[in-house]
């Protein structure tokens, strides 16, 4: 088991008040993703949060042929590379193909696993994942957020991160110019689950940011704003510090004597 990789997966499994996976939905160029990476980076820095950059070298589950893509592998993975480099921070990506995971564990040795469930898969089903190498879960269930499925994913003991921006995505919503769809989203509902999230006590934040989200060419009406980034981060950290949703609550069922 690779040391550097234990690491990273036990800061996130204790990160307080949460760690934060944030970025562009997909790779728009090199100089959009190291922009977004520095501004993501000083933000989180300056909140005193651990950040794992996101972006996709491929989006290869779009609901039209004609949707945007990314580089692909090859220049993808340069360009996180340069990302990994640049800013010390660990990054999270999306696998499509086995043999993708190849060129995934030369560049990135071995990081933690990142789940992301299929909507078909129940939160309790997440036993049946331990025995993934240090996996981290992340669920967004039927697109609808249930609070109760981050109290039972924790019974897989293991880091379980809100995704707030897919789980408000509204598959095949929204009708392109000449032909196609692509997905719609309620980008305004963003606060409201992640604020619910961070108050049951998720350990992480899954979430989709753009610097432009009207232009964003995947996704753009589930990415959140980079001009409200900080604002939104500051009170999810102040809903960490008062609640006390990672605690278990204590019933007493004895009868209530005056």
């Amino acid at each position: 088991m690779d040391s550097s990789s234990t690491m990273l997966f036990n800061q996130l499994k204790t990160s307080k008040p949460f760690f934060l996976m944030a970025g562009p939905n997909v790779i728009e160029s090199e100089e959009h993703v190291m922009r977004m990476a520095n501004h993501i980076k000083a933000i989180t820095s300056k909140l005193g949060l651990q950040l794992v950059f996101k972006s996709s070298f491929d989006k290869a589950n779009r609901t039209s042929f004609k949707s945007f893509r990314g580089p692909g592998l090859v220049e993808g993975l340069k360009i996180l590379e340069k990302v990994k480099v640049a800013y010390d921070i660990p990054i999270v990506t999306d696998v499509h193909e086995s043999i993708q995971l190849v060129e995934l564990l030369i560049l990135f040795r071995s990081q933690p696993s990142y789940a992301d469930r299929s909507p078909s898969c129940s939160c309790r089903d997440w036993k049946n994942c331990q025995h993934k190498e240090r996996p981290i879960l992340c669920s967004f269930y039927d697109l609808i957020v249930d609070p109760r499925n981050f109290e039972w994913m924790r019974e897989a003991n293991c880091p379980v991160v809100a995704d707030v921006t897919h789980s408000l995505q509204q598959p095949a919503r929204r009708k392109l110019e000449g032909g196609g769809v692509a997905s719609g989203g309620l980008r305004e509902l963003i606060p409201c689950i992640a604020r619910t999230a961070v108050a049951v006590g998720v350990d992480g934040i899954f979430m989709e940011v753009h610097d432009d989200p009207l232009r964003a060419p995947v996704d753009g009406p589930t990415q959140w704003p980079l001009h409200h980034l900080e604002e939104l981060l500051e009170e999810l950290i102040a809903i960490a510090g008062v609640s006390k949703g990672k605690q278990s609550f204590k019933i007493d069922l004895t009868p209530f004597r005056d």
